[in-house]
C-alpha cells in the first residue's frame, strides 16, 4: 500500500486552495460535532444525512424523526460524514496533497462544482451495485476519488513523496501515475474480490471506482482553457 505524504507540484494561478481547505475544515468539524454526540444520536445521525440507497429510490421510507433532509439531499451531506478518525484522516490527506493542483486546474468556483459532481457520481455508483441496502453510506472518499481520477490524468508524471506501507515505513518519491494507478487497481480488484456486494469490511469499493472515473471524464471540459493533459509542456 502506498500512503502519500506530499508531491512536488506547486500552484500556477490561484494563490491557496480556498476550497480544498475549507472541505477539509468542514469535513473535520462535522466529525467533531458527531463525535460529541451520545452514541445513539450519533448513529441517527448518519441514519439522517447518510445515504441509503434504498430509502433514495423509494424502496423504503425513513421514520419521520430521521429524515431530517430529502432523501435527494443525502447524496451531499454524506460526503461530510466520516466513521471514525482513521475514515477522516485518509480522505484528508489524499485531499490536501492532490486537491490543491485540480482546484488550481478550474478555479475555486468550478472545483466545488466538481467535486460534489464527482461525489454525486460515486454515491449514483455505489447504489446502482446494490439499490436496496438500508445500510447508510458516509465519506468523502467518492468526491476524493475523483480528484485523484483528475490528478492522474493531468499530471502522472509528478513526483509523489509516498510512505511504503510493508513490513516497515519507507517513504519513496514516486511518479503520480505508480501512487495513483496502483490505488485504482486497489479499489478494482476488492470490488471484484468474493462476493459482489458493494460494501465490505466498511469500505464502498465502487463508490470509489465511480468517483475516480467521473474525475477523470470531467476534468477534461472542466479544466481551464490551457491547461494541457498528461503533463504535455511541463518542464
Amino acid at each position: 500500500m502506498l500512503l502519500p505524504l506530499k508531491d512536488s507540484n506547486p500552484l500556477k494561478v490561484i494563490p491557496y486552495q480556498v476550497v480544498t481547505v475549507t472541505v477539509i475544515a468542514l469535513c473535520v468539524g462535522v466529525f467533531l460535532w458527531r463525535s460529541l454526540l451520545p452514541d445513539t444520536a450519533a448513529f441517527e445521525a448518519a441514519m439522517s444525512f447518510g445515504m441509503i440507497p434504498a430509502v433514495l429510490f423509494d424502496h423504503v421510507q425513513l421514520p419521520r424523526y430521521l429524515a431530517v433532509v430529502p432523501a435527494e439531499a443525502t447524496v451531499f451531506t454524506s460526503m461530510f460524514l466520516h466513521a471514525d478518525w482513521l475514515h477522516l484522516g485518509g480522505n484528508m490527506l489524499y485531499l490536501w496533497v492532490f486537491g490543491d493542483n485540480i482546484e488550481d486546474s478550474m478555479g475555486h468556483l468550478r472545483f466545488v462544482l466538481f467535486y460534489l459532481l464527482c461525489g454525486a457520481a460515486a454515491v449514483l455508483t455505489h447504489s446502482l451495485m446494490d439499490p436496496y441496502s438500508t445500510t447508510p453510506l458516509i465519506g468523502a472518499s467518492g468526491a476524493v476519488s475523483g480528484v485523484l481520477g483528475a490528478y492522474l490524468l493531468l499530471h502522472p508524471k509528478v513526483r509523489v513523496i509516498a510512505l511504503v506501507l510493508f513490513k516497515f515505513p519507507l517513504p519513496l518519491p514516486l511518479p503520480a501515475y505508480i501512487v495513483l494507478g496502483s490505488w485504482i487497481v486497489l479499489q478494482v480488484v476488492n470490488a471484484y474480490v468474493g462476493d459482489a456486494a458493494p460494501v465490505r469490511g466498511g469500505t464502498a469499493w465502487w463508490a470509489h471506482i465511480g468517483g475516480f472515473v467521473a474525475g477523470m471524464l470531467l476534468i477534461v471540459p472542466m479544466r481551464r482553457k490551457g491547461v494541457k493533459l498528461f503533463d504535455r509542456g511541463r518542464r
